[in-house]
């Protein structure tokens, strides 16, 4: 078990992302919010960063049996397993809740710079004001 307070934060994410791209199973022991210590056995499919800066891992627990949230600074200890992945995991949606398709490598760093990129609140002819 790979303790998180004795490495940096690439480190665990190096390990996060090759259990992703090797589609194996993850044991965390994580802080809930009111403090409670829990062991569970996840399945990453996704790493996000929030709008206020938090590094997320979208996985699928076993416990529960569904996709959940797990913020890294709240992950205390990991261990990486060479247990394939058997949950099925929710498809990738648009806010419309319509499925994404996503045929190339381009088009995956563009929905993810737009997705990290986009503003807050939309841009019209009308609010805008150009540059002369």
């Amino acid at each position: 078990m790979k303790n998180t307070a004795k490495q940096t934060t690439t480190k665990t994410l190096a390990d996060l992302y090759r259990s992703i791209d090797r589609t194996q199973a993850v044991t965390i022991t994580y802080l809930d919010e009111d403090g409670t210590e829990s062991i569970r056995t996840i399945e990453p499919y996704d790493i996000r960063t929030t709008k206020t800066g938090r590094i997320q891992v979208r996985a699928m627990c076993r416990l529960r049996g569904e996709a959940r949230s797990f913020y890294l600074h709240r992950i205390r200890a990991y261990t990486c397993h060479r247990i394939a992945f058997v949950l099925d995991r929710p498809e990738a949606t648009t806010p419309a809740g319509t499925v994404i398709v996503v045929r190339s490598t381009a088009q995956v760093i563009a929905r993810e710079l737009g997705r990290d990129y986009l503003p807050r609140t939309a841009v019209t002819r009308d609010t805008a004001t150009l540059a002369a």
